[in-house]
C-alpha cells in the first residue's frame, strides 16, 4: 500500500506508527524485537492515536496490523514491574469510565469509522484485547491466540472481557479465560472471535477498508453507533435509536436518489 503521512501521523519516533492513504488509517505496533509487547508508552501511543484519528476529516476506516513476525505477544510485564509508580497511575480510571490500560483499546471503538485488525503471528493477552476492540479481525490460520492473562495471576482488564462475552457467549469465554489455553487462528475464526481467516490478512484487510470507504460515511457511523450501543438494549430502545438515525439519514438519502445517474 503507498502511504503518505500526515500532519497527524504519530511520531515516527514512537512504536505505534499512523499513515493516512485515500481515507484509510493504517496503524502498526512497530516493535518487532519485542513482538509487539506494548510498553506503557505505547499505550499512550494508541489512546493519542485513536484520539488524533478521530478527529482526522475525511476518514473512512481504519486497519491495525503489527510489524515483524507477531501482531502482539500481550503487555511488556518485565518493562512495567521496573516502574510500579507508572503502573499505578496508569490505573486510574479517567471521566470517561476507563484507564489507560481499557482506553488503549476501547478508544478504537468509540472512533465513527470502521476498525479492521490484521493478526498473525503470537495474540496474546492484551493483543487479543486489542484485536477485539476493532469491529472486524483478519486473522492467519496458523496464528497463536491465547487469553493468557490467568495464566500469568491476572484477569483480561482491557476492555477483554466486555469485548470476548459480546463475540463467543459467557461460556466460551469463561473457558478461554480460565485455561488460558493457545488455539489457533483457524480456531478464532470457527469460535468467532475472527471473521475472516486468510493468509493473507493485511492484503485483504485494506481490501475490506477500500470497500467500506466506498460507502456513504454518515451511513457507515451511524450503523456502527447502533450496533456498539444497542447490542445489548432492549427492543423498545433499539427500535427506537433505528427510527432517529434513519430519519437523520434519510433525506440525504433522498436527495442522491433523484439526482441523474
Amino acid at each position: 500500500m503507498n502511504v503518505s503521512t500526515t500532519p497527524s501521523a504519530v511520531p515516527s519516533e514512537s512504536r505505534i506508527t499512523c499513515s493516512l492513504s485515500d481515507g484509510i488509517a493504517d496503524v502498526r505496533l512497530d516493535r518487532p524485537d519485542k513482538l509487539n509487547a506494548l510498553s506503557l508508552a505505547m499505550l499512550g501511543d494508541l489512546r493519542a492515536t485513536a484520539r488524533r484519528l478521530r478527529r482526522e476529516a475525511g476518514l473512512r476506516a481504519v486497519v491495525i496490523s503489527g510489524t515483524g513476525r507477531s501482531f502482539c505477544a500481550g503487555l511488556d510485564l518485565g518493562a512495567a514491574a521496573r516502574d510500579p509508580a507508572a503502573v499505578a497511575r496508569a490505573f486510574v480510571p479517567t471521566p470517561r469510565g476507563t484507564n489507560l490500560f481499557q482506553e488503549a483499546c476501547w478508544a478504537w471503538r468509540r472512533l465513527p469509522v470502521p476498525v479492521i485488525a490484521a493478526v498473525h503471528g503470537h495474540v496474546l493477552g492484551a493483543g487479543v484485547q486489542l484485536a477485539l476492540a476493532a469491529d472486524l479481525r483478519l486473522t492467519t490460520p496458523d496464528a497463536r491466540w491465547s487469553v493468557k492473562e490467568v495464566e500469568r495471576g491476572m484477569v483480561p482488564d482491557m476492555s477483554g472481557i466486555r469485548a470476548l462475552t459480546q463475540l463467543v457467549g459467557i461460556e466460551t469465554a469463561k473457558r478461554l479465560t480460565f485455561t488460558a489455553e493457545e488455539f489457533t487462528g483457524s480456531d478464532a475464526g470457527r469460535l468467532g472471535l475472527a471473521g475472516t481467516v486468510t493468509d493473507t490478512p493485511l492484503d485483504e484487510a485494506f481490501a475490506l477498508a477500500a470497500r467500506i470507504s466506498e460507502r456513504r460515511p454518515e451511513a457507515v457511523a451511524a450503523a456502527k453507533r447502533l450496533f456498539d450501543r444497542r447490542w445489548s438494549a432492549g427492543e423498545r430502545r433499539t427500535f427506537a435509536a433505528e427510527r432517529w438515525e434513519q430519519l437523520k439519514l434519510l433525506p440525504g438519502a433522498m436527495k442522491a436518489l433523484r439526482q441523474p445517474r
